[in-house]
């Protein structure tokens, strides 16, 4: 009984506070004669589309456990940001919401800084969907120029299985495939994507036998990190530690790094990026 009332407790604080740091300006409520700072509790009430009674009891600590829909519109109401409403529904309900994907637009300059600064590592910028975004200089030399390619062929999965490159830089061509498809489908059912991706699906069905026929296999993968081996047309073989991460207030993109193996190999990499940069256009 202690550990409820816990939570409750935790719950109504969370909501007052919350409450407290709105601008009734920015909904049109009126100024005037208010007594605290935020918007009132009946006022959160109606943008949440709930009882008043019920969101006064909630703010007591004495509603009971509410439904995901009603913390859902609560959030809503609240303009919490994503991480605010995973707490909400943290000490409201003991578990996060359910996942939705949302598609964001881009990268911010300073992403792509950080891309730039990681040089000559190659790393990329790639949604739940396995659309690349952004990439740095060390990309277009060592894997692909994604600037040549129109915005729309820009994914990895497209690549790999409709480009002839991705299979002459590849020593065991099948695997990676393999791979890369069942950890495109981790990524896309975590993030909730799994009808955001049903148009590529169909597409690559349709032009690859290949692709058809892994994705009938359902094989599920998942690494965060490994080593990957390519034969560059310039460069000869060349092997990568690869990290991925999350990028931070950004669930819909992932960060993939791919270190050289060898100081040599950084070198190499270094030379041949100093080489294409000096000669003429």
């Amino acid at each position: 009984m202690s550990e409820h009332l816990t939570k409750d407790k935790l719950l109504a604080t969370y909501l007052k506070e919350r409450r407290a740091k709105l601008d009734p300006a920015m909904f049109g409520f009126p100024q005037a004669r208010r007594r605290t700072q935020g918007l009132r509790r009946e006022e959160v009430a109606q943008r949440a589309n709930i009882s008043p009674t019920w969101y006064t009891w909630l703010e007591q600590g004495r509603g009971g456990a509410p439904s995901a829909d009603v913390l859902d519109r609560i959030a809503s109401a609240l303009m919490l940001t994503d991480v605010e409403r995973e707490h909400l529904f943290l000490i409201g309900l003991g578990h996060p919401p359910e996942v939705h994907y949302r598609k964001g637009e881009g990268v911010t300059p300073r992403l792509q800084r950080v891309l730039d600064a990681l040089e000559p590592s190659p790393a990329l910028i790639r949604t739940v969907t396995w659309d690349v975004v952004a990439w740095n200089r060390a990309v277009a030399v060592m894997l692909i120029d994604y600037g040549s390619l129109p915005p729309r062929q820009r994914n990895i999965l497209r690549f790999i299985f409709l480009d002839p490159r991705a299979r002459a830089t590849q020593y065991d061509w099948e695997s990676v495939a393999r791979f890369v498809l069942g950890a495109f489908r981790v990524d896309a059912a975590r993030a909730g994507a799994v009808a955001e991706v049903e148009p590529l699906v169909d597409e690559l069905c349709r032009l690859s036998p290949e692709f058809k026929a892994m994705w009938r296999d359902n094989d599920i993968r998942s690494r965060e990190e490994g080593v990957k081996h390519i034969r560059h047309p310039v460069l000869g073989p060349i092997a990568f530690e690869y990290s991925a991460f999350s990028v931070d207030g950004r669930s819909d993109l992932s960060m993939i790094v791919y270190n050289p193996v060898t100081p040599e190999d950084v070198d190499r990499i270094r030379s041949l990026m100093d080489e294409q940069e000096a000669a003429p256009v």
